[in-house]
Parts: structure tokens; C-alpha cells; sequence
């Protein structure tokens, strides 16, 4: 689905992305993970058409991105904070999308069921819960049946139980063959989701694999302890590929 070679990006004088190497495969969760300033949100937003690569390259099924952006109706993003205008409602924001998207997919609106958005769509966002907008930018990410789902943090700001619904949509889309790529600081949710994991590094990929090989990696025994090994340099042998 998703193959970076060699992908670098500064902003001034700070570098960001550093030759990047990473591949991200068709109908996995793939978990990017690291600390702050590692290129996650950087990585995230050169696939998306957002920021361009000062060097390297990336394919989107096999096609390099190369400035046609064509690719990006295949490409469903839920960013961490979501901003609209405060004056429009939810509805107002997903005919929006609908009408820069257009009538080609059938719409997925299940989590509107199931968040139970129906009653608060119609008033304006500048009156709803952050954890409501996040429902509402939930439903909106996942509208148009991607084939490539992006979502950075995707459950900050949501109670339990919306949390493990989008955590059961996100399964259930993986099942249905599609792909997610998922960033967030809350390790212990990407341990029930994620297939595989990728962890940067001042914009290197220092480990890609499974969540097994980096558990085994690491001697630990959940992902939060896996990945904290990872930042104080515990695995030596956790390829990057």
C-alpha cells in the first residue's frame, strides 16, 4: 500500500525526516510511534499531499506520489484536532466534505449510528464537547470507505465506551481489507489494535515489524514497556525494513 524510500524533510534549518525507509501493508493497522519531534505528524502529512518530501520517495499502491493528487480519494484522515468553522454544524461539515468528495463511493455511516450523532449534528460546533467534535471528526474519517485510513490520536478526547466503538470500527475495516495508520501516545489502545508497529527516532525508522517480534525483541510484555525500551535504545537487532 504504502512504500517510503529514502524520504527526508527539513523545515528551515531543522531536520525532520532523515532518509525514512518504511513500508506499510495493504489491510494492516500499522502503529507509528515515538517521541515528540520523531516525524510521525510530518510522515503522515507528505502522504496526505500536505507537505512535500525534500528527497526520497513514496508509492501509493505501486504509483509514486508525484504531485497528482488523484490518490488522496483514496485516503480518509481524522487529525488529533479537527478545526471548522465554529458557526457550522456537524451536517453543515459533512455535506462540505460529501461535495468535494462527490457521489462516487457509497457512504459508510455507521458510526453516526453508533456514536448516536443523529440529535447533535444540527447544532453548531461551537456549542458542542470536544468529545463530541471528536465523534463527529470519527465519522467524517471513515465516511467515504478509504482504502487508506490515517488517524492521529484518534481516541484523545473520547469516553471509554467511544473509544472502544472506534477501536471495534477500526478492527472491523481491517477485516473488510482495508488499511489504517495510526499514531497516538496512548500505547496501551495501539496494544489491542495495532498489527504492526513503526518507531522513529529523530526521523529515522529504528524498528518495523510486528507487535510480536517487537515484544520478543525486547524481552517485554505489553507494547507501552516495548516501545519505552525503544527510546532508552534496549533493542539492538529490531530491523527497520
Amino acid at each position: 500500500m504504502i512504500s517510503a524510500r529514502g524520504v527526508s524533510k527539513r523545515f528551515g534549518r531543522l531536520p525532520v525526516l532523515n532518509g525514512l525507509d518504511l513500508d506499510v501493508a495493504r489491510g494492516s493497522i500499522t502503529a507509528i510511534v515515538g517521541p515528540n519531534a520523531s516525524g510521525k505528524t510530518t510522515f503522515n502529512r507528505i502522504i496526505l499531499g500536505l507537505v512535500r518530501a525534500d528527497a526520497g520517495e513514496i508509492q501509493f499502491d505501486g504509483k509514486r506520489l508525484n504531485g497528482d493528487a488523484r490518490y488522496r480519494e483514496k485516503v480518509g484522515y481524522m487529525p488529533q484536532i479537527a478545526r471548522y468553522p465554529e458557526n457550522l454544524s456537524g451536517r453543515d461539515v459533512m455535506s462540505l466534505v460529501r461535495d468535494v468528495r462527490g457521489d462516487r463511493v457509497p457512504r459508510d455511516e455507521e458510526l453516526v449510528d453508533l456514536f448516536e450523532l443523529e440529535p447533535m449534528l444540527d447544532k453548531p460546533l461551537r456549542v458542542l464537547s470536544g468529545g463530541m467534535r471528536q465523534r463527529i471528526n470519527a465519522a467524517l474519517a471513515f465516511l467515504f470507505r478509504s482504502d487508506l485510513l490515517i488517524l492521529d490520536e484518534p481516541t484523545a478526547g473520547l469516553d471509554p465506551v467511544s473509544a472502544g466503538i472506534l477501536k471495534d470500527k477500526m478492527r472491523r475495516e481491517r477485516e473488510a481489507g482495508r488499511t489504517i495508520i495510526v499514531t497516538s501516545h496512548v500505547l496501551s489502545e495501539l496494544d489491542e489494535v495495532a498489527d504492526r508497529i513503526a518507531f522513529l527516532l529523530d526521523g529515522v525508522v529504528r524498528f518495523s515489524g510486528s507487535r510480536h517480534e517487537l515484544l520478543r525483541s525486547t524481552g517485554e510484555a505489553t507494547l507501552e514497556r516495548a516501545v519505552a525500551d525503544l527510546m532508552l535504545g534496549g533493542v539492538r537487532g529490531g530491523a527497520a525494513r
